[in-house]
């Protein structure tokens, strides 16, 4: 568990994983934004509808963004505020909930094989470099 991070940079491996699931993550927060608007409007004839909404598209946007920042440091702490914000959009659409467990898990599980995959990655490429430091005398 050591391989969970809450700020800082991962390895090249980690960020893609990461970054496809913010893509994925997007998509639902986008669909999610659409019920929202359509359960809005059959209620109270549509004010909170386009509110919800314009949250919605500002979260799958927000999603995008993280994606894209994750590279830098602090582009991880960004992504674990999206899956916050993910869960808290449950208030307004109870299924959200499901959808921000569901992505939270693949976050984490991203984070901690994507780190393992990168230590065997730059353990390769250092055996790679160095042959003989690999190799066991006696």
């Amino acid at each position: 568990m050591r391989s969970i991070i809450f700020y800082g940079q991962t390895g090249k491996f980690t960020w893609r994983m990461l970054a496809t699931v913010l893509g994925g993550q997007s998509i639902c927060i986008l669909l999610g934004a659409l019920v929202a608007r359509g359960v809005a409007a059959s209620d109270d004839g549509g004010a909170r509808g386009t509110a919800y909404l314009v949250v919605g598209f500002g979260l799958g946007a927000l999603c995008v963004v993280a994606a894209g920042t994750l590279r830098r440091p602090w582009g991880v702490t960004l992504g674990w505020v999206v899956h916050a914000l993910t869960l808290l959009s449950a208030l307004v659409v109870p299924m959200m909930l499901v959808v921000g467990v569901f992505f939270l898990a693949l976050w984490v599980t991203c984070l901690v094989k994507g780190t393992q995959i990168d230590a065997e990655m730059a353990r390769r490429a250092a055996a790679e470099a160095d042959p003989a430091a690999d190799r066991v005398d006696g």
